[in-house]
């Protein structure tokens, strides 16, 4: 871990870990595009053995940091993909095996080093003598210097202070990421849906320059109205939001219903006041994975700072606003949210104006991997930037991963399993798989010992905390890696009766899934692939006693070409490592509803034998012969309750599931279940890909 964002740019630098760029080169996609690029490349350093376990196929990915010196527009150099790798967020941490920043307290082993600190700390053991007393207070001993160091006067971040006039947002290197990013028309809402705000930027030069430029990677600070008079606001958190350029002085504020910053600002609204805010860049190496990261409501992000930092947070307090902000930050964005704002589910099209003290704002290209739909979100004026001298702008790029999200992901994967497991006793370990966006996908590693507690287990990570929005849950049994996709895969396919082995619920779902019939809520799917015992005959289905007959590789094979014969069948894929259970097959869509059919017909030809047991149908754009790209559009384009067929046997009982994963359109509404407008998937450029590609060598 580092004090500020200038030593951990040294020890990446020093690390090999740094790439310097002193061409000229534009934040208005440019940028973007190359840290894309770079993001999946190779690595440049092995991360810790404990990486290379939990993510065996991807832990080599990363590329460099990148340092753009030369931004076109702008006096402050770039920092990006500071956080890509596992070796650079281990660095962060504190946590890398080897390399830099070996010092007094530091923890080799990487995140499953600090997930074990973790665990002795929350661990439930009652003291059994006096001296296990005094061994437990030691043991808690990190937690009492984690608090914020509050002091007076000035920080590093406030060496240049800017307001009234002074207030440019424009001169900080804001990225474009997305082609479409900020654009209403291209993604069928009317362009001028703000133009009656005002203090807001308009006409061609600012769509060509600002349009769609966003703040992606600062720590969000607000506090609860009722903390407004406390010195030091227990409320006090940090989340990480997508900030919206829309003016000099103007932003808007993007948060989910669910967020912390979402809950502060009703509290304000309830109030009737505008809302204080700190929009925080830079600072101790560990602020940004502490500004992702799910703790629970009421429980300050700056306390996990503190303890992932080895010591409290210096603070100081901001120059406009009532609030306590980083000290040695690189930049600080002070201001008020209106409280005026209407919520969220608006929609100009219906005539209605977006309201006072709002703003539509978006699209936006999200980590899903497609654009988040534009929505009514409230405006934020800026009444104060301090930063530091020659202040250093870090930001990321969001998209199909990995990204820089994936590693700051991950590291919560395993920083809160001991957490998980103080919630749910049965659970020895967990993925969230590359492929799920992790809202979408989780496989859980239990020990079983009774019937159906898979399903226990699915229920209880649907009611804990920040998992509650997983969209699909797969349970394996204790011999099962989680982290090997092909292993899951082939569990499910030995282990998942469809008819017995399902569980679907409704509940919510997170509210950038974009194929949930209704915003934030939806159907789920659990998965019990652990090997059935007695007890487990759900819907009147026998326990199986054999393992299903896998099929040799010329039955497959016969099977595929059979398939290829249905009429709209691209291509098909059923892939023998993961036991012939899944057939992947890329559709051609002429009508609405074309998947469906041809899904229902690929369930029909595979005949009575008990494999393939799942058909996942993907668009035309789709390599269904790649596992990983078929599972991403199955997690991120499917809602069970209207996108799920079923083949039935003669005693009626479901014998295979079949899944449309295409995209889709409201005439494909089914089962009662509309279809909401659905946003294309993030392309680059590729005239900026060419250009960036023959201006660096990547």
């Amino acid at each position: 871990m580092y004090p500020n964002l200038r030593d951990f740019l040294t020890a990446l630098d020093r690390a090999g870990e740094l790439k310097r760029i002193s061409s000229a080169v534009s934040p208005v996609l440019e940028i973007a595009t190359i840290a894309d690029l770079v993001s999946k490349s190779a690595a440049s350093g092995i991360p810790s053995s404990s990486a290379r376990a939990n993510d065996p196929r991807f832990h080599d990915r990363g590329g460099k940091a990148l340092l753009f010196t030369n931004v076109t527009g702008s006096e402050f150099p770039l920092l990006i993909n500071a956080y890509g790798s596992y070796r650079r967020m281990e660095m962060a941490m504190g946590c890398n095996d080897e390399g830099p920043g070996l010092a007094a307290g530091h923890t080799p082993g990487g995140f499953d080093a600090i997930a074990a600190k973790i665990g002795a700390l929350v661990k439930p053991e009652f003291p059994r003598s006096l001296g296990d007393a005094f061994r437990k207070a030691r043991q808690m001993l990190p937690l009492l210097s984690i608090p914020p160091k509050r002091r007076g006067g000035s920080g590093l971040c406030q060496e240049v202070v800017l307001s009234g006039d002074n207030i440019d947002l424009t001169r900080f290197p804001l990225l474009r990421c997305w082609p479409l990013d900020g654009d209403l028309a291209a993604v069928g809402y009317p362009p001028g849906v703000n133009d009656g705000i005002s203090g807001l930027g308009r006409g061609n030069e600012w769509d060509a320059q600002f349009r769609g430029r966003y703040i992606t990677l600062a720590g969000i600070h607000t506090i609860h109205a009722d903390d407004i008079d406390n010195p030091k606001p227990p409320s006090h958190n940090i989340g990480m939001y997508r900030v919206q350029l829309f003016g000099k002085k103007h932003l808007s504020m993007h948060w989910h219903m669910h967020h912390d910053g979402a809950a502060h600002w009703r509290s304000w609204k309830k109030r009737g006041q505008r809302m204080p805010v700190a929009i925080v860049l830079g600072g101790e190496s560990v602020l940004p994975y502490a500004a992702t990261s799910p703790l629970p409501p009421g429980i300050s992000e700056l306390l996990l700072a503190g303890f992932l930092n080895r010591g409290g947070i210096e603070m100081v307090r901001a120059k406009s606003v009532p609030l306590w902000v980083p000290a040695n930050a690189e930049i600080v964005i002070e201001g008020y949210v209106s409280n005026e704002a209407g919520f969220i589910g608006f929609d100009p099209r219906t005539g209605e104006p977006v309201g006072p003290g709002a703003v539509f704002e978006g699209p936006f290209g999200d980590h899903t991997g497609f654009y988040s739909m534009p929505d009514r979100y409230p405006l934020l004026e800026v009444t104060s930037i301090t930063h530091r001298r020659d202040a250093i702008y870090p930001t990321t790029v969001v998209g199909l991963p990995p990204q820089e999200d994936y590693y700051l992901g991950k590291a919560t994967e395993r920083l809160f399993l001991p957490l998980l497991k103080t919630l749910v006793h049965d659970i020895d370990d967990y993925d969230l798989p590359m492929f799920g966006a992790f809202h979408n996908a989780a496989v859980i590693k239990i020990r079983k010992s009774y019937p159906l507690q898979a399903r226990r287990v699915m229920h209880s990570i649907w009611g804990a905390g920040q998992m509650a929005w997983t969209k699909n849950i797969i349970v394996v049994d204790h011999d099962v890696d989680v982290h090997d996709t092909t292993a899951v895969l082939r569990a499910i396919a030995i282990n998942t009766h469809p008819g017995r082995a399902i569980e679907i619920v409704n509940g919510p779902l997170d509210i950038l899934d974009h194929a949930a019939p209704r915003l934030g809520a939806g159907c789920k799917l659990g998965m019990d692939a652990t090997r059935p015992i007695a007890g487990e005959e759900v819907n009147g289905i026998a326990i199986d006693t054999e393992i299903p007959v896998q099929m040799r590789s010329e039955q497959i094979e016969i099977l595929i070409e059979r398939l290829r014969t249905i009429w709209g069948v691209k291509d098909v894929s059923i892939p023998e490592s993961c036991g012939g259970g899944w057939a992947f097959v890329s559709v051609v869509k002429t009508h609405p509803g074309d998947a469906i059919r041809i899904v229902e017909e690929v369930l029909s030809q595979c005949g009575t034998g008990s494999l393939p047991r799942f058909v996942i149908a993907v668009g035309e754009s789709v390599v269904c012969r790649d596992v990983d790209q078929s599972l991403f559009h199955w997690c991120a384009n499917c809602d069970v309750s209207r996108d799920m067929v079923e083949q039935r046997n003669e005693q009626g009982h479901v014998i295979r599931r079949g899944f449309d994963a295409t995209a889709k359109v409201p005439a494909e509404a089914r089962n009662g279940q509309p279809v909401r407008a659905w946003p294309p998937i993030l392309k680059l450029d590729g005239a900026v890909q060419a250009a960036v590609e023959s201006l660096i060598e990547l």
